[in-house]
């Protein structure tokens, strides 16, 4: 699966180690910025991150900003995106599972590295159950 990934500068230095998580887990990472810790401005990562998911460029998002709550914000203004804040293995898995969230945010000053690439191998790896659950994803359109 191709995963579309950005980060501001806070996040930059999670989303180059994560990328090679997404790498080792067998999928392709889409690179779409930040390129340096120079300051920059999270919502235009966010903003590239989701056009790739709604294009189909990429099946699923992930962003990486100091808390990740900017990030979530910036990506769920986009119709279509379901942007989830990711804080533990319960969080990613229903996140997936009940809300079919397509894009992972992480917070870089909140949640170690490790910590990140543990949560976002559930995250990738848990499916849609659908069924009641997709009743609701509809009412979001």
């Amino acid at each position: 699966m191709n995963v579309a990934i950005g980060a501001d500068h806070a996040g930059f230095a999670a989303k180059e180690e994560i990328k090679a998580v997404i790498k080792a887990l067998g999928h392709v990472p889409v690179d779409k910025g930040a390129a340096s810790e120079i300051s920059v401005d999270y919502p235009d990562f966010a903003q590239e991150v989701s056009k790739s998911v709604l294009s189909g460029e990429a099946e699923r998002g992930v962003l990486i900003c100091g808390t990740g709550i900017g990030m979530s914000i910036a990506a769920n203004r986009n119709p279509g995106i379901r942007a989830a804040l990711i804080c533990s293995e319960q969080a990613a898995e229903l996140s997936r599972r009940h809300n079919d969230a397509n894009v992972f945010c992480a917070g870089a000053r909140l949640t170690p590295i490790p910590r990140i690439a543990e949560l976002l191998k559930i995250w990738l790896a848990t499916s849609f159950e659908g069924g009641r659950h997709q009743r609701r994803i509809d009412k979001l359109k």
